[in-house]
């Protein structure tokens, strides 16, 4: 017998004053931070928070409404969610978490669970994220949003700077917030940016939720994941190396272009020969 205490499930008005009280130094004043030092929002702004049902995204989406009540910032959210072709009872789990939490979610159906089981079946992770990504960003701007906001929190930042090094072969973190390649205004921008996952998860835990995990129709028989890897890996090196995590997560704000044999700008490639050259 698990001897896991059963923690009752908040209201929500308790699941709301906790974010700005007892989570107000480790996710509150963080999620403010990543707002201000990156301009993540202005006046004027039509904000799509898009919405999976996980730990993350439901944060994010209970912290702009807390947002709305406190800012001066005049700006709109419009809450969006995606099915990608769920089994019918987790359709129902995301619909009846987001009614619970007062989340008012606007779902458009997609088949891409499907396609990325046909078109790469044998690694579908990283296929299924990218294609996820761009049916939300055209469902944003289909409803006249400028600005998409994701649930990726400081954890992934790291683990993907680790993965593009050790599976890649390059040095690319991810990014705050990311202009369209289109021709349009639309922005990605990531408001956890300096939230640990840690307290995501203590906040989950303290509310009694029960979010979604991947739910993906695709993986759910196999076993193995990169980017769990990865997760291990630094959990592994934080048991011998001090702030690590925070090592990783600065490395990407300290390059020394002097010291770099190559780099990539605005699409072209450099190398350091070129640097090397005019100094003789």
């Amino acid at each position: 017998m698990s001897n896991d205490k059963i923690i009752e499930k908040k209201s929500i008005e308790e699941i709301e004053r906790c974010i700005v009280k007892r989570y107000k130094k480790h996710i509150w004043s963080k999620f403010l931070k990543a707002l201000n030092d990156y301009k993540l929002i202005s006046d004027g702004d039509k904000i799509a928070i898009a919405i999976s049902g996980g730990k993350d995204s439901l944060l994010m989406a209970k912290m702009f409404q807390e947002l709305k009540k406190y800012s001066n910032i005049d700006f709109e959210i419009v809450f969006l969610a995606m099915d990608p072709g769920y089994r019918p009872d987790i359709r129902v789990k995301l619909e009846e978490i987001c009614e619970y939490l007062n989340i008012d979610i606007k779902i458009f159906e997609s088949n891409i669970f499907k396609i990325t089981d046909e078109i790469a079946r044998d690694n579908p992770c990283y296929m299924c994220a990218r294609m996820r990504r761009g049916a939300l960003y055209n469902k944003a701007e289909e409803l006249g949003c400028n600005k998409l906001a994701l649930g990726h929190h400081y954890d992934d930042v790291i683990e993907t700077t680790m993965m593009n090094i050790l599976c890649s072969g390059n040095f690319k973190t991810m990014l705050p917030k990311v202009q369209s390649s289109k021709n349009t205004d639309m922005q990605i921008i990531r408001p956890l940016y300096y939230i640990r996952e840690e307290y995501i998860k203590r906040f989950i835990k303290y509310t009694g939720l029960e979010p979604l995990d991947c739910a993906c129709t695709v993986t759910a028989k196999k076993s193995g994941n990169k980017r769990y890897e990865i997760k291990e890996l630094i959990s592994t090196l934080s048991d011998n190396f001090e702030n690590v995590e925070k090592s990783i997560f600065k490395s990407a704000q300290n390059v020394n272009i002097d010291s770099i044999l190559g780099w990539e700008e605005d699409g072209v490639r450099h190398n350091f020969m070129e640097k090397f050259s005019q100094k003789i």
